[in-house]
């Protein structure tokens, strides 16, 4: 095919209303599509006249990046030979291209005359390869919000179904670019160093969130950010209780916004359990409407404090990923959030309902850890445990206990348990003889070492607090300011 004959091939395929190539479908409104022919044909010269350039290309573009058959068929080759260790030479080219009778839809040696004059040096074959490659994006995009205009119009389409499918095609234009960057060792260390002296720091003292929690703050340094770190229990044992105990030390405390996605319990009744368990109620008694004058004084004192923190409670009872993926990602931009919180994981909606439930939890637990490193932020999940601890001659927890536990083991940076002996007692007296002591299990740390950590548990107040040896009816003695 001649060149003038190719061009004006081109130049109908990109104006047509519906085009047989896999990256140049038509555009809703009947525009032509993001291209650079030129950069394409600089990419492919600079190649050419300089192979070395190569590897700094190839980490940029990919074959299906080209708007131009026929630029996209000399990259493909060029790609093969430069993977297959050979020499890259227009002369073996040609060869290559004659040997797959290709070399005549190219253009022939007129059109890649045309490619080797069109750069005098190949130094800027990076500069025109990122040319290429953001036209490419661009072309993505546009293919992408097409098909979500074409599903937005059936009306057989479910509209959550539909938001999951639009987040993933654009969602997986950005993962599937990956930047080629490589972080040098100096650059790495530079950057330990700063935390190291941060972490020495008397307010950076474990260079994570503190959780208020003494023992565990030692233990694994506090929350970190870009860690997933799952809180798991079987029903009643007071995981929501020691999620909102972490909350509020984080956001009255340290005064850092938290995002809690309440998928079990409403707003109303997160806020009455923070109410009881800040001003020290018994929150049995504030639902019959028994309280005394002193502890409504001290609820109104503590609504007072807590209104001032930064806390923000979603508790629609069905929200995807993408939902909460989103809300987070618009606090982080507007309120520089630094916490998640999820309660729990096996109430978060899948993006496909009719995938197995462990591809579902998987899926699940994967975003959840990239959602930590997207906001570089700590992501606190609780979760549910299987039936089987139950059987368990001790009753304590393990990692194989988590429902659907091979995925989330594998991306959470650390698995904690919820554990409270009274709980599993039959009788008064053994009961009693354990009342008010709770164990936090830390069974995985990615950076750092497991143990268990013992927390005192005040059921009226729904609360933990650091381990005390002194006896539970103390406790009830308190008053507020006493805690």
């Amino acid at each position: 095919m001649a060149t003038a004959e190719r061009n004006q091939s081109n130049a109908a395929r990109s104006n047509s209303p519906r085009s047989t190539s896999a990256n140049s479908p038509s555009s809703i409104f009947d525009r032509q599509l993001p291209r650079n022919l030129d950069a394409e044909k600089a990419v492919l010269g600079s190649i050419l006249l300089l192979p070395q350039v190569f590897d700094e290309v190839a980490l940029i573009l990919r074959a299906a990046d080209f708007y131009d058959d026929a630029n996209r068929c000399l990259y493909e080759h060029l790609l093969q030979m430069h993977d297959g260790g050979q020499q890259i030479d227009p002369m073996l080219l040609v060869e290559r291209l004659r040997a797959a009778d290709l070399f005549e839809k190219i253009g022939g040696a007129a059109y890649l005359a045309e490619v080797g004059r069109q750069v005098p040096t190949a130094a800027h074959a990076e500069y025109y390869a990122r040319i290429v490659a953001d036209k490419a994006v661009l072309r993505s995009l546009i293919h992408a919000g097409t098909d979500i205009v074409h599903d937005a119009y059936d009306p057989s389409a479910e509209t959550r179904e539909l938001l999951s499918k639009a987040e993933e095609s654009v969602f997986g234009i950005l993962e599937s670019r990956g930047t080629g960057e490589l972080s040098a060792i100096s650059e790495v260390l530079a950057e330990s160093l700063d935390r190291i002296d941060a972490r020495m720091d008397q307010h950076h003292a474990f260079g994570g969130l503190e959780t208020g929690f003494d023992d565990f703050d030692q233990l694994t340094g506090g929350l970190q950010n870009s860690e997933l770190v799952i809180l798991a229990a079987r029903p009643s044992m007071g995981k929501t209780a020691l999620a909102m105990n972490i909350t509020e030390h984080v956001v009255i405390k340290l005064r850092v916004p938290v995002l809690f996605v309440s998928l079990e319990m409403s707003a109303l009744e997160l806020g009455d359990r923070l109410l009881c368990s800040v001003a020290e109620v018994n929150g049995h008694r504030l639902r019959n409407g028994t309280i005394t004058q002193e502890e409504r004084r001290r609820l109104v004192q503590s609504a007072a404090e807590i209104s001032q923190a930064p806390l923000y409670i979603d508790d629609s009872p069905s929200r995807t990923m993408t939902e909460i993926a989103a809300n987070a990602r618009r606090l982080k931009r507007r309120e520089n959030l630094g916490m998640v919180v999820i309660d729990y994981l096996q109430l978060i909606d899948p993006d496909n309902a009719r995938d197995p439930r462990q591809e579902q939890v998987a899926k699940i637990a994967r975003r959840l850890k990239g959602l930590a490193r997207e906001l570089e932020v700590p992501v606190l999940c609780l979760a549910q445990l299987n039936r089987q601890v139950e059987g368990s001659s001790d009753h304590k927890p393990q990692l194989s206990h988590l429902r659907e536990s091979g995925a989330i083991e594998q991306d959470a940076d650390v698995v904690m348990f919820v554990h409270r002996e009274e709980y599993y007692k039959s009788s008064e007296d053994e009961r009693e003889s354990v009342r008010g002591e709770a164990d936090l299990l830390v069974r995985k740390q990615r950076n750092g070492p497991t143990g268990d950590v013992k927390l005192t548990w005040l059921h009226e107040f729904t609360r933990f607090r650091n381990y005390s040896q002194k006896p539970y009816a103390e406790f009830e003695s308190y008053s507020a300011s006493e805690f």
